[in-house]
């Protein structure tokens, strides 16, 4: 199954089509040369009709894989229907995806957006709120708590409480109102925590920061802490929800259950963006009509898409996936950690890993670009770090022939 891709010819349909993005695109990306024209399953087909081998799954949101049929036959029937009435009116979907979305989380109360970046907005608007109408801090002292090395997002509020200074830089005068403490340090969190706090926001994995763990327990102790002061405890589980990590949601790995959780990416199943706070009644019964919303959140075409999402995460069998080949891929991915191998660490739980690089071997980008010419697809982060994500539906003989070309990879000088 071996193959190798050499870089865009000059003037290949691949090189055209990059100049002409490179030409007429804000430059807010440096992706790989590639230029998918079709994809099904685990793989991507090029305009070359070169195929790839996906270990990135859109981050997360083609937990299901690239054209799932139940999902396009889900899309196709409601573009038929309706795809758009705005909130003004009610649609014939809505009722059952915020009642089917609730109950899959154990939640009472479904707010739809569209991205994920939009459910983080909502979620500070929604503690903010909460905090001086239940909570009754003081007007406008409320305050959150986050991690650092935390990506919640691109909007500005959200990089206002980033410290990667590549998402953060420029963007100021910055909004206030966030406190920052080292990720995993449940001891610094409770001596941030004050009467003005209103709410912890945490990834119960970091994935852009390199698909990093939390200690065993910090999760609880963060429940318990938050508990104790009557904080709202956030759990943005955009990309470790839906599957990812072997459990519906990764809270469930420490048995933790928070006052709100944030979702998006697999949510849409790569067809549409579609995020949402779930929570209960107390909390996010704040809202009164006039006070938040979303033109295009919880449309019809989303609801249909969602509802098959959460009709397949239901069964069970896409956690089971997740659980057995994580347990495959990280096996393997372990045989490359020694002490002069090429590969430094590995992290990660379920379907999901970050892979650090000896930097001596390459960066996360070069080792992506020698993946890339070798038919697979990786993304590299902070350095010579790669993360390997792939959607829930690739077949272990896949998965092992990647892993395999990682290994090639590495050895190449």
């Amino acid at each position: 199954m071996s193959r190798t891709h050499s870089s865009p010819a000059p003037g290949s349909a691949t090189a055209e089509a990059v100049d002409a993005a490179e030409a007429h695109s804000a430059h807010t990306y440096h992706p790989l040369p590639v230029v998918v024209a079709s994809a099904e399953g685990a793989w991507m087909t090029d305009v070359e009709g070169r195929r790839y081998l996906d270990l990135l799954a859109g981050y997360s949101a083609l937990n299901f894989g690239h054209a799932n049929p139940r999902l396009t036959a889900a899309a196709k029937a409601q573009l038929d229907r309706v795809t758009l009435t705005s909130r003004a009116f009610h649609h014939d979907r809505f009722a059952a995806f915020c009642e089917e979305l609730a109950a899959l989380c154990g939640k009472d109360m479904v707010l739809p957006m569209n991205t994920g970046a939009e459910a983080v907005e909502t979620a500070v608007k929604t503690a903010r709120k909460w905090g001086y109408r239940v909570k009754g801090v003081p007007d406008g002292t409320a305050r959150v708590v986050v991690a650092a090395g935390n990506f919640h997002g691109r909007t500005t509020t959200v990089v206002s409480f980033s410290t990667d200074e590549e998402a953060r830089a420029d963007y100021g005068p910055y909004t206030p109102g966030f406190d920052i403490v080292p990720y995993g340090d449940a001891e610094a969190l409770q001596a941030a925590l004050t009467d003005e706090t209103v709410a912890v926001l945490l990834e119960p994995i970091q994935g852009e920061a390199g698909v990093l763990v939390p200690p065993a327990g910090y999760l609880r102790r963060v429940r318990e802490l938050t508990a104790e002061r009557n904080i709202l405890f956030i759990a943005d589980e955009i990309q470790s929800g839906l599957g990812r990590t072997g459990t519906t949601f990764a809270c469930e790995h420490e048995k933790v259950v928070p006052d709100l959780y944030l979702l998006g990416k697999a949510l849409g199943g790569g067809v549409v963006p579609v995020s949402a706070v779930v929570g209960d009644s107390d909390v996010l019964g704040v809202f009164r009509p006039g006070e938040h919303g979303s033109t295009f959140g919880g449309n019809p075409l989303a609801c249909a898409v969602a509802l098959e999402v959460i009709a397949m995460l239901r069964t069970g069998e896409y956690q089971a996936r997740a659980t057995e080949l994580g347990t495959r891929l990280h096996n393997a991915l372990a045989e490359l950690v020694k002490a002069d191998g090429p590969v430094r660490a590995v992290r990660g739980r379920g379907l999901w890993a970050g892979v650090d690089i000896d930097p001596a071997v390459g960066t996360g980008r070069e080792i992506s670009e020698r993946l890339m010419a070798r038919g697979v697809l990786v993304k590299d982060t902070h350095g010579s770090t790669i993360r390997i994500a792939p959607p829930l539906v690739i077949s272990a003989e896949d998965l092992d022939w990647g892993i395999g070309e990682l290994r090639e990879a590495l050895g190449r000088e």
